[in-house]
């Protein structure tokens, strides 16, 4: 591959570790969450030097497991946080327009039942607070339904008890492609960012942290990184650093545990994004997505393995429970899951209070030597969050008589190359497209699927595919188009950032993967000159990713 065609990429390392341990930064960020990379964007487009190190790949926490939902937050408006309610809530609409083809309109179905959690009346005026307090205007306002206009939204509803349904506007989005698309743009910005890169120790000058000691985990050697500030958005592992800085004093953070399964559409063939009451109160979500339809979450206090998080059988009888207590014509047990996913949440601990009471407002913390680590908060949160630890950092730039920096500018920096201007440009993409993919071979799905993943920059996978052998079948032709996208143009590291970030098909189209891993496997190892013993250990990987995904444990691993 010719010099001037690589882009974000795995090839640069050797020169990106140069530069990371000779230049001096102005910020170094810990953590490739979308937090971590929303403060690199924010920092780099104000004229920041900035790097971002992250010790596994960006977006493998927190930032790929959530309910990949961009929402306001309803039931925070039943515990009265109103702020983080119209934060996160108008935030929606910014990040929609930042990446529309990401951040996709969703209408929400509230089915309201005899003794559930929200009451009539209730969920009336809460909805209309929350149109109020989020600026929703339009269709998209909130509509009271009756029993007979909820069961015609969505037949597969109880009947019985059933009192009749709230009907909104929310989000939905793929959580590690929306991170990806965040750090790609912080590097056009000048941003240097490195992932397998973990922090090992903090530098020290004058007692003030001025740097990080890192390890590559890729090459396996060490370096040092020297910056004016250091920010750790590292999420269930910000108070692992707070304690190597010697500053784990006062509040801590109390993960908990979300967990979702992953059934065929056909299995549960909504029409509508449905959020219901649960066995025991809590409520739930269940998304169709493509080909699949998606129900969770659990919320339960974690405090096991941060490195391998697992579903529980216990995890996943609760999720069936929950699916036939609110559909219970469809009749599900756990072999029709076909896979899962679990994630923590960096929560602020608060006595005496349930995961489900604990606030999601994020948290500042600035030690004695200068650390800022911030925790807590909610994906639809990221650039407000991002906003504030760089307006913090500014505010000791100027009070340290250092070069001042101007405001925030990420309202209006669109995320992707070649941005869609609006939804509709989306729609009509998707349709733009359809013939060529349909002439090679492939579903309509997949048209859905490049541009929601991908955008425009669809267009540079497609052209792949024409040059590609007609004869091989199209989907691991599909496959190996986005695996060389990946390699040059994402900063893709092994076969597990493939599946599970860059496509999400460990996820939404776990059956492909027997399909398209040899190929694929076979591509990176020309592309990164992996021998025989890292294709080995690249297949063990995906092969204990694939048994996650796809069972089921008797408790928590330790």
């Amino acid at each position: 591959m010719e010099k001037e065609r690589l882009g974000f990429s795995l090839i640069n390392r050797k020169e990106d570790i140069q530069r990371l341990s000779t230049e001096m930064f102005d910020l170094i960020v810990i953590g490739g969450g979308v937090t971590g990379c929303g403060i690199a964007l924010d920092a780099a487009s104000r004229g920041m030097k900035i790097a971002l190190v992250e010790q596994n790949d960006f977006a493998s926490g927190t930032s790929s497991k959530s309910t990949k939902l961009i929402h306001g937050g309803l039931r925070y408006l039943k515990q009265l946080d109103i702020g983080l309610v119209r934060e996160t809530g108008t935030e929606r609409a910014v990040v929609h327009r930042l990446a529309p083809h990401l951040v996709l309109p969703e209408k929400m179905l509230m089915p309201l039942i005899k003794g559930g959690t929200y009451g009539k009346w209730a969920t009336s005026f809460g909805l209309k607070v929350y149109d109020i307090l989020t600026g929703v205007k339009g269709d998209d306002r909130r509509k009271m339904l009756s029993k007979k206009e909820t069961l015609e939204l969505e037949p597969l509803l109880e009947a019985d008890g059933l009192k009749g349904g709230g009907y909104y506007a929310e989000y939905r989005t793929d959580d590690a492609r929306l991170t990806i698309e965040l750090i790609k743009t912080a590097t056009t910005y000048g941003a240097l960012a490195l992932n397998y890169c973990k922090v090992a120790d903090f530098s020290y000058e004058n007692g003030k942290v001025n740097g990080v000691k890192c390890v590559d985990r890729i090459n396996h050697q060490s370096l040092t990184i020297k910056s004016r500030k250091v920010v750790s958005a590292s999420g269930p592992w910000v108070d692992h650093l707070r304690k190597k800085d010697g500053s784990l004093t006062g509040k801590r953070l109390h993960l908990t545990k979300g967990v979702h399964i992953v059934f065929p559409y056909e299995k549960i063939p909504l029409k509508h994004t449905t959020y219901f009451d649960g066995p025991d109160g809590r409520m739930i979500f269940a998304i169709p997505r493509g080909r699949v339809t998606y129900v969770g979450t659990t919320d339960t206090s974690y405090n096991s393995r941060l490195d391998r998080v697992v579903v529980t059988k216990k995890d996943a009888d609760y999720l069936l429970r929950a699916v036939h207590h609110a559909f219970p014509s469809i009749q599900l047990n756990v072999q029709d899951i076909i896979s899962n996913w679990a994630g923590l949440r960096p929560l602020i601990h608060e006595e005496g209070k349930s995961p489900s009471e604990l606030s999601r407002k994020d948290e500042i913390f600035i030690s004695d030597q200068g650390l800022i680590s911030i925790a807590g908060g909610k994906l639809t949160g990221y650039r407000k969050m991002a906003q504030r630890i760089v307006d913090l950092l500014v505010d000791q730039f100027d009070d340290e008589g250092e070069r001042k920096f101007p405001r925030c500018k990420t309202k209006n920096i669109a995320l992707t190359v070649d941005s869609f201007s609006s939804f509709k440009e989306v729609s009509a993409f998707i349709e733009d497209i359809k013939p060529f993919l349909i002439q090679k071979g492939l579903e309509e799905y997949y048209a859905w699927y490049l541009t929601t993943n991908y955008g425009k920059q669809a267009y540079r996978i497609m052209d792949k595919i024409k040059e590609l052998d007609s004869d091989m079948h199209p989907e691991i032709k599909l496959a190996r188009a986005e695996a060389w996208y990946a390699a040059y143009y994402e900063m893709v590291s092994c076969a597990e950032d493939f599946f599970v970030r860059r496509t999400g098909r460990l996820y939404f189209d776990i059956q492909s993967i027997a399909l398209i891993r040899e190929a694929v496997i076979k591509d990176f190892a020309e592309y990164f000159g992996w021998g025989n013993e890292q294709i080995a250990e690249e297949n063990y990987k995906l092969d204990e990713l694939i048994y996650d995904a796809t069972h089921y444990y008797e408790s928590e691993l330790n």
